[in-house]
């Protein structure tokens, strides 16, 4: 809330320069905030009395605006990468999508590992669970296993995630 919008009894100023002015009614702060050429603006609503401090609005806007931007920038968004696998896979094949996994990991992403099954493949499930706790193992490593095997329709996944 700004200038006008503050309706409190009482409020507990703060000049422009920080320093506490005390308490007083809302019309008392906003004359000395036009006496100033400057809004009275409420910090902490919630205090009692309410806090208000006299600041340029469009200035104090602009740089809390700023702040949220720096502050999304430093966030970190983790993607998750699939590998998919099917159950006669071969070697050298399973190697690629290792590498391929050991790559997504370092980049710090999460790796989901999929072993796709297709018509009569389905009678195979458990026979062919090993080729993925083959590819945990190999990765031990760098990653550790976030959610283990589990059946998904007609593909076996796990998640595999960068080791702290």
């Amino acid at each position: 809330m700004i200038n006008e919008q503050i309706r409190d009894r009482e409020v507990r100023l703060i000049s422009e320069n920080g320093e506490q002015l005390g308490i007083m009614s809302a019309r008392e702060a906003f004359k000395i905030a036009q006496e100033a050429e400057l809004d009275l603006v409420k910090i902490a609503p919630t205090a009692k009395p309410p806090v208000c401090k006299i600041i340029d609005y469009g200035k104090y806007k602009y740089e809390q605006t700023r702040k949220e931007k720096e502050a999304r920038k430093k966030q970190k968004t983790v993607e998750i990468k699939e590998v998919r696998l099917s159950p006669n896979i071969d070697t050298n094949d399973l190697n690629t999508k290792i590498n391929n996994a050991k790559k997504f990991i370092s980049k710090g992403n999460k790796v989901k590992v999929t072993l796709r099954f297709r018509g009569r493949e389905m009678a195979h499930v458990q026979q062919s669970k090993h080729i993925l706790d083959d590819f945990a193992e190999t990765l031990a490593d760098v990653a550790v296993v976030e959610k283990p095997a589990k059946m998904e329709g007609r593909a076996m996944s796990m998640v595999l995630t960068e080791k702290r």
